[in-house]
């Protein structure tokens, strides 16, 4: 009987949330787009408001009601909760878009201290390259193994369950491409013998390949010739993937075998052939070279297979990091399982070998035709152009962390707790895109749920009325008291709405249910108000994801053509901005944002000090005073 079985901790059951409540939540995180309205010539927020009010109401008295009960009625009959069973995985296989840059996240691992002083080898397979890849692809294994056998957050805590489930789904997994909605494949069993393997993708396979791992698969090498490139393939749109790969299957078994080989495999250790560096003309920064790289670029695209959800890439230099698909797991489990990896350097003793062998490893080769050849040149392209349009940058903001703005509460006269490092982030993001855009956008940020039995996330609409007063004072000449009181109205503000988030509670995942619940014929004002689609049109698309020790860099890519995606790391004493947008959109630029985000961190930070500068003198006086 395994020890911890009596004590396995149980987690709750995500709730389907107060119809009456949500329905407020929505309302209320309309403000801030009617009040923009009103102020560019719409119509007057009252009215406006009050209609969107009317149209709620019945809702909940009407359909809305109905809607509720046969959610409720279907999270009756599903085995884990209303959401996971049903909905959440689809927002992600229906998408058709490539999952290169618009889905995929990728992680920048710091360089392992053992890493080469000397000038980098910019292409190739070299001794040290292989070397980190195997560390890190052995540090990775042994950390799946330490949370199978619970060393590591065992079963007995909530955070142990929920973690424990999270990491199973980043192994032996992969997203399978199909016509008009994707699937996932089901995890591979311990009793099947592939799903122990690691698979190595090396694009140019005319040099030897040679790799130490953990699981008696201690060395390889590969025969000579150039492998089609079919990676490339996975990195187009969905439906024509769907279609290639099936041509593959009926082209030969080989391919069919080939490909359940990577699915069930635990992971994939891409091993780059170039190291990749920025041209004369782009940026000249080391770290968004690394950046782009693991990313993915023109010489390393077909070198990945984009549908597995934890992808190791190592490049010549010894440069390395972690992309991954995202519909198994969110990007804080693979990010956490690499944390892991990189935080022990690389042990020397673990050098290769001086003969290669083949023992233990096996070739996956993909049978090809002329359709399969011309397919892989035109998604190259296709992936190229994409790649070509991703302006992906990192911003080291290091002048103060998440400890000063923690204590910057306490700094106040309003406050009397501490501020929430997450949110004053939020703002300042809000006040770089308004002075860049001027205007307000609906902002999307990640909440975890994983509080509950297969909890996933759930939407933090950081703009709000109050995150919307705060910005607007800030662009005018207002008392520094005033701007401070707003900071402090807009923080609180959005601690509540992450705490609901977290807590089963939010709103966008309740009314993606309602909606769902709607039958043929059945509409309402609600859902058909242009206001509903706009609420949702995050043009500016945000997640925090940890303190980043281990990491040089993050990303993901904008959501909409004229957004932002960003992703940063909070640290004690700095914040790292991982910022992606697109250089067809004349609207953004992710060099502009960069400049907005360290004015806005520099501008908050002073208007604190000054109040409490303020603050200092109005007490030494009020002092002095009673003194007399």
């Amino acid at each position: 009987m395994n020890r911890h079985a009596a004590t396995v901790a149980v987690l709750p059951r995500l709730p389907v949330p107060d119809l009456q409540k949500t329905l407020a939540k929505y309302l209320d995180s309309l403000r801030p787009l009617l009040l923009e309205d009103a102020a560019h010539g719409g119509p007057p927020y009252e009215d406006a408001f009050a209609l969107r009010k009317k149209w709620a109401d019945e809702f909940a008295a009407g359909l809305g009601s109905l809607c509720q009960e046969r959610l409720q009625e279907l999270d009756r009959n599903s085995l884990n909760n209303w959401l996971d069973d049903n909905f959440w995985l689809k927002t992600y296989l229906q998408w058709r878009a490539p999952l290169l840059v618009n889905s995929n996240w990728w992680l920048v691992f710091n360089d392992d201290p053992l890493h080469p002083s000397e000038e980098h080898k910019t292409s190739g397979l070299i001794d040290w390259q292989i070397q980190r890849a195997t560390w890190l692809a052995r540090r990775t294994l042994e950390f799946k193994d330490k949370i199978d056998s619970q060393e590591l957050h065992p079963g007995t805590t909530r955070t142990g369950v929920w973690f424990r489930e999270s990491v199973s789904r980043m192994f032996n997994i992969a997203r399978i491409p199909q016509h008009d909605c994707d699937t996932l494949s089901p995890i591979s069993l311990p009793s099947d013998p592939l799903s122990y393997n690691l698979v190595v993708i090396n694009s140019d396979q005319r040099r030897d390949l040679s790799f130490a791992s953990q699981r008696d698969c201690s060395r390889c090498q590969t025969r000579a010739g150039i492998a089609p490139e079919i990676g490339v393939l996975s990195a187009d749109n969905r439906d024509m993937w769907a279609s290639n790969l099936q041509h593959l299957f009926a082209i030969s078994a080989e391919n069919l075998h080939t490909h359940e080989a990577i699915v069930k495999a635990l992971i994939c250790l891409c091993l780059d052939n170039v190291t990749h560096t920025l041209g004369p003309s782009s940026r000249p920064s080391s770290l968004d070279s690394h950046l782009h790289a693991i990313r993915s670029v023109a010489s390393n695209v077909s070198n990945r297979f984009f549908d597995k959800p934890f992808s190791l890439i190592v490049d010549p230099s010894g440069r390395a990091g972690a992309m991954g698909e995202h519909s198994p797991c969110d990007a804080l489990v693979p990010s956490i399982v690499s944390e892991y990896a990189v935080v022990q350097q690389v042990e020397t003793q673990s050098s290769l070998p001086d003969e290669p062998s083949t023992e233990g490893w096996e070739r996956l080769d993909w049978i090809t035709d002329d359709r399969v050849m011309i397919a892989a040149r035109d998604a190259r392209e296709r992936a190229e152009s994409i790649i070509e349009n991703s302006d992906d940058s990192m911003l080291w903001f290091e002048d103060y962390g998440a400890d000063w703005m923690k204590g910057a509460g306490s700094l106040t006269s309003i406050a009397i707790s501490r501020f929430s490092a997450d949110a004053y982030i939020q703002m300042a993001l809000q006040l770089a895109w308004y002075r860049t855009m001027g205007q307000f956008t609906a902002t999307y940020e990640t909440a975890l749920t994983r509080m509950f039995n297969k909890g996933r996330t759930e939407t933090i609409r950081t703009l709000s009325e109050e995150s919307r007063a705060f910005v607007l004072a800030m662009t005018d000449s207002n008392p520094i008291d005033t701007k401070v009181h707003l900071l402090h109205r807009a923080i609180q503000k959005h601690t509540s709405l992450t705490r609901d988030a977290a807590t089963g509670r939010g709103i966008d995942r309740h009314l993606l249910g309602l909606r769902n619940m709607l039958r043929q014929g059945e509409h309402c004002e609600l859902f058909d108000d242009p206001l509903f689609a706009k609420s949702q049109e995050w043009l500016l698309s945000t997640s925090g994801l940890s303190a980043g020790h281990h990491f040089r860099g993050t990303g993901f890519g904008a959501a909409y053509e004229d957004g932002y995606g960003i992703n940063y790391l909070a640290g004690p004493n700095m914040v790292k901005f991982g910022i992606e947008t697109k250089f067809s959109s004349s609207g953004t630029s992710t060099e502009m944002l960069k400049s907005a985000i360290i004015d806005a961190l520099y501008e908050m930070r002073q208007i604190i000090l000054q109040h409490e500068s303020t603050k200092s003198k109005d007490t030494n006086q009020l002092f002095t005073a009673s003194r007399l």
